[in-house]
């Protein structure tokens, strides 16, 4: 919620700067909305102003972006940091939106210090990113694979000025086998240096990271287990697997209106299930990793805006995304790594807001749904979902799901059999939605 009221703002500007952030830095804060500082900020801020290394273990939806952002902010109005601010901070992200966001935030924190930045993403042009990185911009966000192009490729960009380095969400960058690109990243990059790395959890992989990168570094850690926040309302439905899309689509017309996201387990399920729900006159738009990045944004973009109300996605956009005002998150498939359940629940009920996630539980799921009970502690309460009333719809899911079969072919294969470069279902304006010449009138 906003802070509106002139006290109000100066109650969170001083809270801010009672941390030891400069006033710019505090009023920019407060201007975000922010009334105070979330645990890990307050924990984490003091202790890398005074220089520290630091290692934080916070979950999804903490404030983690502005307590690394904040101190950096603070270390660029330095006159020190003035006279040598090219490639002053580098901010390592496993996903591209997530990348994106990071830049987001660092630029509106920065704004009343003209911080540059730049990002460094897959699936958008090499040039124009080197375009970016020519002038000089003060902070670098970036996916390690294409930052460790750029370091190979680009004329000019280097990491000996390097002043801190960020590994945002450690334990994903080494779980998607990144581990290659940050070493060659800790290579080029000066030893004088503070790091960073936050995670949500301490695995092996992120302590060895811990001990190759960070020098005398301090633990910060807001929590312990994986737990869902109490305004969030979780719900499980146990439908036969055959009908599985008919109680989804039951289930989006009880919630009709709301902004949902739908969880699956694999991009191919993403595109299918975006062209069946358009088919049943559902606007939605999915969001996975075979799609191009310009689609990508495209598609979070009019999901954020409320101009599509479903985001059918992967876990590509289960971890740090904060997308304003998410009423409900359906796990389509069930995770199966349960912590990964954790993350994609947290994309709603955020900020103190409530929030409904419902996970639909087939036969085969039984045993990995009970290890998330376990995870979280909680018993999930059953959803009611009436047979007959979800059965009146089979007929039409029938339909819709035969239609999306033959949209996914004709994309995928042009007449010679070879694969093409667009794919139906990523586009959510392609024609083939409710009038391809497939689609039944009668429907």
């Amino acid at each position: 919620m906003a802070v509106t009221t002139p006290a109000a703002q100066k109650q969170a500007v001083a809270a801010f700067e009672s941390l030891g952030l400069r006033t710019e830095l505090a009023e920019a804060a407060a201007a975000l909305g922010w009334k105070s500082p979330s645990p890990v900020q307050q924990q984490a801020i003091p202790l890398l102003i005074q220089g520290r290394d630091v290692i934080g273990l916070a979950e999804t939806g903490s404030g983690k972006t502005a307590a690394f952002a904040l101190p950096i902010l603070q270390g660029l109005l330095s006159s020190d940091a003035k006279r040598t601010c090219a490639f002053y901070a580098l901010i390592l992200s496993p996903t591209r939106e997530l990348a994106l966001q990071i830049k987001e935030q660092v630029e509106a924190l920065g704004s009343c210090i003209a911080v540059r930045c730049a990002a460094l993403v897959g699936g958008i042009d090499l040039a124009s990113q080197a375009v970016a990185l020519g002038k000089a911009p003060h902070i670098v966000v970036g996916t390690p694979g294409r930052v460790v192009d750029h370091l190979s490729n680009t004329k000019g960009f280097s990491l000996k000025l390097l002043k801190h380095l960020v590994l945002d969400e450690a334990d994903r960058l080494l779980h998607m086998d990144f581990e290659q690109e940050i070493d060659q990243i800790l290579k080029v990059a000066p030893k004088e240096r503070r790091t960073q790395l936050f995670s949500a959890t301490m695995t092996s992989k992120v302590a060895k990271l811990q001990r190759a990168c960070l020098a005398d570094p301090v633990k910060v850690e807001v929590t312990t287990k994986y737990q869902t926040v109490a305004t969030l309302r979780q719900q499980f439905a146990f439908v036969p697997a055959k009908f599985k899309d008919c109680y989804l689509a039951y289930f989006l017309t009880e919630v009709a209106g709301s902004a949902a996201m739908v969880f699956t387990r694999t991009c191919d399920s993403s595109r299918r299930l975006a062209l069946l729900l358009r088919n049943l006159g559902f606007g939605a738009v999915p969001i996975h990793g075979h799609m191009s990045q310009p689609k990508r944004i495209g598609a979070l973009n009019k999901f954020k805006g409320g101009e599509r109300s479903l985001l059918i996605c992967t876990d590509v956009a289960s971890r740090g995304l904060d997308i304003p005002a998410v009423d409900v998150v359906i796990n389509y498939n069930v995770p199966t790594n349960s912590k990964d359940y954790v993350h994609r629940v947290g994309r709603t009920a955020r900020a103190g807001r409530s929030g409904r996630a419902l996970t639909l539980v087939t036969q085969y799921d039984v045993e990995l749904f009970q290890r998330i009970e376990a995870l979280t502690g909680q018993r999930m309460e059953q959803f009611s979902a009436p047979e007959d009333a979800v059965m009146l719809l089979l007929e039409r899911t029938n339909e819709a799901q035969r239609i999306a079969t033959i949209q996914m072919k004709d994309g995928d294969k042009d007449k010679s059999g070879k694969r093409k470069g667009k794919r139906a279902g990523d586009d959510e304006d392609d024609r083939d939605m409710l009038t391809h010449k497939h689609y039944k009138k009668r429907y």
